[in-house]
């Protein structure tokens, strides 16, 4: 008996102990993701162009190649030195970039350009050390878009997000419409009602996807998969007049620092990365998406030496979906977020 209830007792407290470490090495709710080949376990995730950005500048001017660590190798670091997101992708009206040695100089320069172009301010800077040094280099992003669709979307009510109890705000377009807004959105395919995608235009060249998925792949997959479904889609890609649209409004905020890549020292240089930063502050509503993302890398020297027939479809995103952001003309998306908890999200908004 005594055997018995030690074992109880040893199960208990080491169930305890297991349930605690549980909940500390739980996965986070939102993630920053440096490429859109990067796997994560977060259920909602996002991805901006602005750090592959800072890495491009780090590569071709101040490490003049590609960024190689001492010892183990980086799966992510292969993955950003391929530089599959570029400036050629987004308009030069879209975004500011700047390198070279750190000093307060610099910083400076970064300020005022920031507020000239964008009329706006850096949650970044003050995470770098500006005081001048051996090896100290700083290349910084700012990807700004701040767009309308051609005609405002109505405002639905609020309701439940897949198997959540807190309600959220909703847009789109119901029975009760004006049929102005069918002209404004396009049905890539639609396979079934957890299968599906559409664009949504706007004012300026920018463009929305919406993807409706279940697959949890990197957004590159999913980009892609996107894509191939459109390809091979023969039913009617017009907006119907029995058509019908749910959108979730969407507001976070989020600052991701890579660690991994911090402190370890780069192939043919005497110094390693000491910041490796990226914010984004996204909004989406029925009129619009606001976007304001920024990425730095500072480095320092190193401590080493190196060496047809029409009927009702529900286009109702109310369960984990894609966004992707993309201009007209270009290869690549800018942005790309997996939605699956709408109120999660919309807590890390920022309360202005």
């Amino acid at each position: 008996m005594k055997k018995t209830l030690s074992a109880i007792v040893a199960a208990l407290l080491l169930a305890g102990g297991l349930s605690v470490f549980a909940l500390d090495k739980a996965p986070e709710t939102l993630a920053l993701l440096p490429t859109m080949k990067t796997q994560s376990a977060a259920p909602n995730r996002i991805w901006v162009g602005t750090f592959q950005l800072v890495w491009n500048d780090l590569m071709n001017e101040v490490v003049k190649g590609p960024v190689v660590f001492e010892g183990k190798k980086s799966r992510l670091v292969e993955q950003l030195n391929t530089q599959s997101f570029t400036k050629n992708m987004i308009s030069e009206d879209s975004y500011y970039t700047k390198f070279g040695e750190t000093s307060p100089e610099l910083r400076t320069t970064i300020e005022n350009a920031i507020k000239e172009k964008f009329n706006e301010t850096s949650d970044v800077l003050d995470s770098v050390d500006w005081t001048p040094g051996p090896e100290k280099y700083t290349a910084y992003a700012m990807l700004k878009k701040d767009f309308k669709f051609l005609t405002a979307f109505d405002k639905l009510k609020m309701e439940r997000f897949g198997k959540n109890r807190e309600k959220v705000q909703y847009f789109g377009i119901n029975k009760d419409s004006d049929k102005i807004l069918d002209k404004t959105v396009n049905v890539m395919f639609f396979n079934s009602s957890k299968d599906f995608a559409i664009v949504i235009y706007t004012q300026t060249d920018d463009v929305l996807y919406l993807y409706r998925t279940n697959d949890d792949k990197p957004f590159d997959k999913l980009y892609s998969d996107m894509f191939i479904k459109r390809a091979k889609y023969d039913g009617n890609t017009d907006f119907t007049e029995k058509d019908l649209l749910k959108v979730p409004n969407i507001g976070l905020y989020k600052e991701q620092s890579f660690d991994e890549l911090c402190n370890r020292p780069i192939k043919g240089t005497n110094m390693m990365i000491d910041k490796a930063l990226e914010t984004v502050d996204f909004k989406m509503d029925n009129e619009g998406v606001k976007l304001k993302s920024e990425a730095i890398i500072a480095t320092k020297m190193s401590a080493m030496l190196p060496a047809q027939k029409l009927k009702t479809r529900k286009f109702y995103f109310d369960d984990t979906f894609v966004i992707f952001l993309q201009e007209q003309g270009k290869d690549k998306p800018y942005f790309a977020m997996r939605v699956n908890d709408v109120a999660a999200i919309n807590r890390t908004e920022r309360k202005k």
